[in-house]
């Protein structure tokens, strides 16, 4: 089966949202946050442990840029939004080119 590149990549950033918007409900962490903060609950400790992996890569490099826009204390939302689009965009680009690679050899 055939994916457009945009259609993976508006699927792979909206799924990327999705992510962040459900680890940060589900878990009550920040998305800054990486890794578990000590919760006392076992299934939040657990799931914190197993998603910590795909968090650092949706939002490791992006770390310095939060930090940025966080010293301005009215600093709006969407350029948050903008930051994490533009970043998992061209991850999602870079996911597409690779599976086409591997598909073709």
């Amino acid at each position: 089966m055939k994916t457009s590149k945009l259609k993976f990549t508006i699927i792979f950033v909206v799924c990327a949202f999705a992510f962040v918007l459900g680890t940060s409900v589900l878990l009550g962490q920040q998305p800054e946050t990486l890794f578990a903060s000590g919760t006392q609950i076992a299934w939040k400790s657990f799931l914190s442990t197993v998603l910590s992996p795909i968090k650092i890569i949706l939002m490791g490099p992006l770390l310095p840029f939060i930090k940025f826009l966080h010293q301005d204390p009215d600093t709006p939302p969407p350029f948050f939004l903008v930051g994490f689009a533009i970043y998992w965009t061209i991850l999602g680009l870079a996911v597409h080119y690779l599976l086409s690679k591997l598909k073709r050899a």
